[in-house]
């Protein structure tokens, strides 16, 4: 896994807007790093518990994210028309990003090989991009409760401003 200090690794993805089933279009990490740090919350997959009690832990507090002038996308395997799907499911109000050819995952080095024991996806874990460098990473060990992973990055982003 990358460290902190280090280049966030770029990439272009197609990014899900959930506005429509085909509400897709490109997005480049380095676009947005003159808007304010990012927040890259890498996930296994949309539809299932964990996945959903996270990202809709962020939801919740978009506005914790918004406060501090961060952006937050959610990155996982899964294809932009899914993640489409599960944005007007659980009413996500930021987009995700779609690396179904696994780009971004094996550049931050977040794959995990034993989903169901068939397929590779991303390992839950999130890093704070800042003017182009990470500025934290956390991965998961285990369960989490992800208002306490919330408050870690307010306090990272509050310390950046």
């Amino acid at each position: 896994m990358i460290d902190e200090g280090e280049i966030a690794p770029d990439f272009t993805l197609p990014i899900a807007r959930g506005e429509a089933y085909n509400d897709v279009a490109e997005f480049t990490l380095s676009d947005v790093f003159e808007d304010g740090p990012v927040v890259l919350a890498f996930f296994p997959a949309a539809f299932t518990s964990g996945c959903t009690e996270e990202l809709c832990t962020f939801r919740d507090s978009l506005s914790t994210f918004e406060d501090l002038e961060a952006r937050v996308y959610g990155i996982s395997t899964d294809l932009p028309f899914a993640q489409n799907i599960f944005i007007q499911q659980e009413g996500l109000t930021f987009p995700l990003l779609s690396d179904f050819d696994h780009e971004a995952i094996r550049s931050y080095d977040v794959v995990r090989e034993d989903f169901y024991d068939v397929m590779f996806v991303a390992e839950r874990s999130v890093f704070v991009v800042d003017e182009g460098r990470i500025v934290y990473r956390w991965q998961e060990e285990e369960n989490t409760d992800f208002e306490w992973l919330v408050g870690e990055i307010r306090d990272v982003l509050e310390a950046q401003s």
